[in-house]
């Protein structure tokens, strides 16, 4: 998504928003660093498909199955990779060219994860350049050289 902001000062900033398939390294940086990786999460969804088929295959002709169990069943399959589309890190990129008198060029990169914060960062950050003709320093974005 991109969007065209004016700041305050009459500079014209770029915004756009990025979904990144690839977890940058800043996001996963924090208080533990080591990783179980993706294996886990491979091993735990293809036992629980495992655990719902051997229920389908092995259910008696006799039994009949209600919807909603399925329909459950579904929920609890589709769960964590809908989640895990819906969480991904976004990138978020405010820039300004800069003018020919005392502002030069500016660059501010951050990483919000999920696409309601996402959007919800883009509109916070553009407001501040309208208002204080520059993202907040307190806010997702950093400067970058």
């Amino acid at each position: 998504m991109n969007r065209a902001v004016r700041g305050s000062d009459g500079r014209r900033w770029t915004l756009k928003t990025n979904i990144e398939w690839s977890d940058p390294l800043q996001v996963d940086e924090w208080e533990l660093d080591v990783s179980g990786g993706r294996s886990p999460g491979a091993v735990m969804g293809t036992v629980v498909v495992v655990m719902i088929g051997a229920f389908l295959v092995w259910t008696p002709s006799a039994v009949v199955v209600p919807g909603w169990l399925i329909l459950a069943l579904l929920v609890l399959v589709l769960f964590f990779p809908v989640r895990w589309l819906v969480r991904r890190p976004w990138t978020i990129i405010a820039d300004t060219p800069g003018d020919t008198d005392e502002h030069p060029p500016e660059r501010w990169v951050g990483v919000v994860r999920g696409a309601l914060t996402a959007r919800q960062e883009s509109a916070r950050v553009a407001r501040n350049i309208e208002l204080y003709a520059e993202p907040d320093m307190n806010g997702a974005l950093q400067p970058v050289e």
